[in-house]
């Protein structure tokens, strides 16, 4: 279909976004279509970018503009993919494409496929929500509980530690040894756990548990490797804003795959773990000075 009818620059704007938008997408689920291995989700998958891409010739029609994908963003998006599974890339598009239709209801009454458009986006959402299946995501209670037990227990203990110890070394070398005997503890527990819960996957989720409170170890203690030995409070400050980081990612990684609300689970780790953390530092001061601690 061709169309001669002259738009105004906004619309024309408008336009030739949700072109470039669609062939990224076009190329994003093309890729997503030829590493899946289900069957089922890789012929809907190759529909959807066949979709994507009708809807670029569509835009094409209007524009008068020929768009290849943005290389930057669809490689952005594949790197996603292997770092967060593509569910969570998948999601995050259908959110993108959400807040687009807003945007395309202001084209309604210029272009008349825009109707059709704004279906087959909401049929794409519901697809892709009924299709998704990934091994990762049916072990978030574990990573919650590795990740949550991690951040409150560790970092009360490396924040106590640092008014005793004022060492960065010291303190790291602590945190270190709990932290991977904490890591070993937690995941054997959750393991016996989901054995007594009759759970087939048991050693799995206590993989997943285990995976998750390590990797938080390691971020937590890093501040302390990296600062001279003196620097104990800068090395604490810049632990604290790993902590708030790591609740702020977890919290909007939950938040996208699951579809539920961010701000709120977000302040209330964040409050739990940062309170945890003023106690044990009060503590370990309150500590030192009773009991007269110095660390030559």
């Amino acid at each position: 279909m061709t169309n001669n009818v002259i738009h105004s620059r906004d619309s024309q704007k408008l336009m030739l976004l949700f072109q470039q938008d669609e062939i990224n997408s076009a190329a994003i689920y093309s890729h997503f279509a030829k590493c899946s291995k289900d069957k089922k989700n890789c012929a809907i998958l190759h529909q959807i970018a066949q979709d994507e891409a009708h809807h670029a010739n569509t835009w094409k029609n209007y524009t008068k503009k020929d768009v290849r994908p943005n290389i930057l963003k669809v490689w952005w998006y594949r790197m996603l993919t292997y770092i967060l599974g593509y569910t969570f890339v998948i999601k995050l598009l259908e959110l993108h494409e959400y807040e687009g239709i807003k945007g395309l209801e202001q084209l309604k009454k210029e272009i008349p496929e825009v109707e059709q458009i704004i279906e087959d986006e909401k049929k794409h959402e519901k697809q892709l929500i009924d299709m998704l299946d990934e091994e990762r995501l049916n072990y978030i209670g574990a990573m919650v509980l590795g990740l949550n037990d991690a951040l409150v227990e560790l970092t009360g203990a490396i924040a106590g530690l640092t008014f005793v110890l004022m060492n960065t070394t010291l303190i790291a070398m602590s945190g270190v040894i709990t932290g991977i005997a904490a890591t070993l503890s937690m995941a054997a527990s959750n393991y016996l756990a989901e054995r007594a819960d009759g759970n087939p996957n048991a050693l799995k989720a206590s993989f997943y548990t285990g995976v998750a409170y390590l990797i938080t170890v390691v971020c937590l203690v890093m501040p302390y490797l990296l600062f001279p030995n003196n620097m104990f409070l800068p090395a604490l400050i810049c632990m604290i804003g790993i902590v708030i980081f790591l609740v702020f990612i977890f919290n909007f990684y939950i938040a996208i795959v699951k579809s539920e609300a961010f701000w709120a689970k977000f302040v209330e780790m964040a409050v739990i773990s940062l309170s945890v953390a003023l106690i044990s530092f009060l503590i370990g001061l309150m500590a030192k000075n009773f009991f007269g601690i110095e660390v030559g």
